[in-house]
């Protein structure tokens, strides 16, 4: 195991944590938008989300992620799901691990120790972004407004992930069925992004899920 610092970073002692859309009140718009909305947006709050780094071709590497995480390691472009945890490529040295809320310090523990003394890097990034789903018949369609990627079915299939330029700035879409697909969206953007997805899909219905 490498001799990197690894604590707790989610508070034990009754501090009470919040997400970015907090103030947004989510919970108390589910259930009052239009009947048959064609989109619908849940919150997916205070999840554990891990940055890993290292070779993706050092057979090594990948077999110790696979050991710690019962997870293989994704190639270009894609998410890989087991139950509520999720692993995607972000680059040719990096992945990004979501794990259920309070999962993440036995997460970083294990891969620590699979990993050994192999030359990697381990962060908590769990307060600085957050994901929200959207599903519906025209979740295509909002899309199609925000961003200029390709999101056709043949060039955007489930199980497909890329970073790109949504709504003038820069976030991760996750296509994970057929009709849902996830943004990875950073903190300090959540109310623009929000404001954002009420204008685009306005015209066919905007529900919200707790």
């Amino acid at each position: 195991m490498t001799a990197a610092n690894v604590y707790q970073q989610r508070p034990t002692s009754g501090a009470k944590a919040e997400s970015s859309l907090h103030h947004a009140d989510l919970a108390s718009l589910a259930g009052k938008g239009r009947k048959n909305a064609g989109v619908t947006v849940r919150e997916k709050k205070l999840l554990g989300h891990l940055t890993i780094r290292g070779d993706g071709h050092d057979a090594a590497f990948a077999a110790g992620v696979h050991k710690a995480l019962g997870i293989e390691l994704p190639g270009a472009l894609a998410v890989i799901f087991k139950g509520e945890t999720s692993l995607q490529w972000l680059g040719p040295d990096e992945w990004l691990l979501v794990v259920p809320s309070g999962e993440e310090f036995a997460a970083e523990k294990s891969l620590r120790e699979a990993l050994g003394d192999l030359h990697i890097q381990i962060v908590n990034v769990s307060g600085g972004q957050q994901i929200l789903e959207l599903s519906g018949p025209n979740v295509r369609d909002v899309l199609m407004k925000s961003t200029s990627y390709d999101v056709h079915p043949d060039s955007f299939p489930v199980g497909k992930a890329v970073g790109t330029v949504f709504a003038k700035s820069q976030l991760v879409i996750r296509h994970t069925a057929q009709d849902t697909w996830e943004l990875v969206i950073r903190r300090s953007f959540s109310d623009y992004w929000w404001l954002w997805l009420q204008d685009a899909a306005a015209e066919y219905g905007l529900s919200v899920e707790a």
